[in-house]
């Protein structure tokens, strides 16, 4: 008699998945072997799983992965030589933890992009925040929203966000204000936040691509300093290769 009224009051308090479940319970006519402790245990199970999908739903709706990737997708017998070991590693999402960041290079259509939202969607397993952005069209919506007055707002955003994908980097010369848009982004999230950066130019040539020595300097220390790198075809290797 109390059924009906338990299961009006687990929506009431917005238990929705075990509510659900207790209704499929009364219907299971084994239920009664299990005592009650257990059945509890079933329901508050229920509940924490449908509670954890739905905000993997939202970290991955909010993250705008540019691909639908997962590491597990990855195809180690194409001629990249990716470091499997070292990508074994990295799923276990410890660089986002020790705020390190990942720079991946290699030429146009060798899986930069795919590589990057992998790892990303990888940390959104592991509850981490994430947002993939084409770095031009970042550094142009930052120029745009200082004159709508959402700049701060934006920048706020930006360094809470546990992995920031930067895509394609150096396929355009950055102006004066982008570089400094991007030291402001980058020095937010210096050690506080991990970062990736895909691009076709390899590392040794970004100080040049960034264009302004002092800023150069200053936006590669941030980001080369503490991360990992990877050249596709794929050779994995520590900061220190980097540099």
């Amino acid at each position: 008699m109390l059924n009906n009224p338990t299961h009006h009051k687990l929506q009431q308090l917005r238990l929705h998945a075990m509510a659900k479940a207790f209704t499929e319970q009364l219907e299971m006519p084994t239920i009664t072997q299990l005592s009650f402790e257990e059945r509890l245990g079933l329901l508050v199970d229920v509940e924490i799983t449908a509670r954890e999908n739905r905000r993997l739903k939202t970290r991955l709706r909010n993250a705008r992965l540019q691909q639908s990737a997962c590491l597990e997708d990855i195809d180690y017998h194409s001629p990249r030589h990716l470091d499997r070991t070292l990508l074994a590693t990295l799923s276990h999402c410890q660089w986002v933890t020790s705020r390190h960041n990942i720079l991946i290079v290699g030429p146009c259509g060798t899986g930069k992009t795919f590589l990057a939202c992998s790892l990303a969607h990888k940390a959104c397993l592991y509850s981490y925040t994430a947002y993939y952005c084409r770095i031009s069209r970042l550094l142009g919506d930052l120029q745009l929203s200082k004159g709508d007055g959402q700049y701060v707002k934006r920048m706020n955003e930006i360094a809470k966000t546990d992995v920031l994908i930067l895509d394609d980097f150096g396929l355009s010369p950055l102006t004066d204000e982008q570089r400094r848009d991007l030291l402001e982004i980058l020095d937010d999230r210096h050690d506080k936040r991990s970062t990736i950066v895909t691009s076709q130019v390899p590392v040794k040539l970004w100080h040049e691509t960034i264009g302004n020595e002092t800023l150069a300097d200053a936006i590669l220390d941030r980001l080369v300093h503490n991360s990992y790198s990877a050249l596709i075809p794929c050779l994995l290797y520590t900061s220190d290769a980097a540099d």
